[in-house]
């Protein structure tokens, strides 16, 4: 699966970020994002029943979904859910839409998943192949029922969850219910691992001030000093949507936005940044910087159609500073976040894919309120 496609499969990835490359330095994903470096479009087109290498799969029940919250985000998003086994206190399920799939593991609290399969590695075996100390591995602490292990090998890296009887680690990133990418939180206080935007040699952190008027401004006020391109009517109330070109929910977002945008009933302002190059081996500053490099009103199509290569202009590195900076005195925490002003005034904000959009472009106040 190419992480720079809009596709389906990266519609559908979005709902909980499965077809974002993951963290894999020290494993075996590929570009193709499905597990054991098989192509989604290998395996048999129809689900139900049908052979998946020597077993069959079949549909989760209706009930168990619908308990289930992070079970239960997946099939409201569109994806179909089955019944991939058991193993080592872990329940393993194959969500599919169309014909892309992918192997999730369960936590036990039913409150998050884990996109990977079970290696056939014990957590002794990983700590004894890797060196059991600091900076080789590092312990994440546990998150929902699941011990996390940050895995250097030299330059690479990796994490790894361990299975509830330690038998077996998963390669892989966990989201939670939400769709929020708990493994960027895991590593983000890791030296060398949080995400930094890397332009011409130089390493910057996000840390610049914000770039109105040299004072503190609040996140609409911020948002209104980013670098964007927009999309929509320029009658129409403005939204502020910050999103990383390679994020699978910032693909969902902009899929789920356009008919509300071709009606008229808002404009959407596109703010490209860069935060997942801890995943992705700096190809998010890479697609955020050709984004940036686009006349403003070419930026939503550039990205729709996975235009994000070419040489960055240099407004392009000085425009991606800013919104870098941005991220850092908003404290943006993932992608999409979507910030708009209420018709009351005061200012939204949505850290993660909103569930309902319609509610939100109905919260947004009239065009005399409309944050320009």
């Amino acid at each position: 699966m190419n992480p720079h496609s809009l596709t389906i499969a990266a519609i559908f990835a979005s709902t909980m970020a499965l077809a974002e490359p993951g963290i894999s330095r020290a494993g075996t994903q590929n570009d193709t994002g499905a597990p054991g470096g098989t192509a989604a479009s290998d395996v048999p087109k129809s689900v139900s029943g049908v052979p998946l290498g020597a077993a069959a799969i079949s549909p989760l029940s209706p009930e168990l979904v619908e308990q289930t919250p992070a079970l239960r985000h997946l099939a409201r998003s569109g994806a179909q859910l089955f019944e991939a086994g058991a193993a080592h206190g872990l329940r393993a399920v194959v969500a599919r839409q169309g014909e892309e799939f992918m192997i999730l593991q369960l936590t036990p609290d039913g409150e998050a998943i884990i996109s990977g399969a079970q290696t056939d590695l014990s957590a002794d075996l990983l700590l004894t192949i890797a060196g059991r100390s600091e900076p080789r591995v590092t312990e994440l602490g546990s998150s929902h029922g699941m011990r996390g292990l940050f895995v250097r090998n030299g330059r690479q890296f990796q994490v790894f969850y361990v299975t509830p009887d330690g038998e077996r680690v998963i390669p892989g990133v966990m989201w939670d219910a939400s769709g929020k990418n708990v493994t960027r939180e895991q590593v983000a206080p890791l030296p060398g691992v949080a995400p930094t935007v890397t332009i011409g040699g130089e390493k910057e952190a996000g840390r610049a001030s914000i770039p109105v008027q040299g004072k503190a401004v609040s996140a609409l006020e911020a948002a209104r000093s980013a670098a964007f391109g927009t999309i929509g009517s320029e009658s129409a109330p403005r939204i502020y949507v910050f999103i990383d070109p390679l994020c699978g929910h910032s693909v969902r977002a902009l899929q789920q936005l356009q008919p509300v945008v071709a009606a008229g009933r808002v404009l959407v302002a596109i703010v490209p940044v860069s935060v997942l190059d801890y995943e992705d081996e700096g190809r998010s500053t890479k697609g955020a910087l050709a984004l940036l490099s686009k006349p403003t009103d070419q930026i939503a199509t550039a990205w729709s159609r996975g235009d994000l290569n070419g040489p960055p202009s240099k407004e392009a590195e000085d425009l991606l500073r800013r919104n870098m900076a941005i991220v850092e005195a908003i404290g943006l925490r993932g992608t999409p976040t979507v910030i708009w002003r209420k018709q009351d005034g005061s200012e939204g904000r949505i850290d993660g894919l909103p569930e309902d959009w319609n509610a939100v472009i109905g919260s947004i106040g009239s065009e005399n309120h409309a944050a320009r």
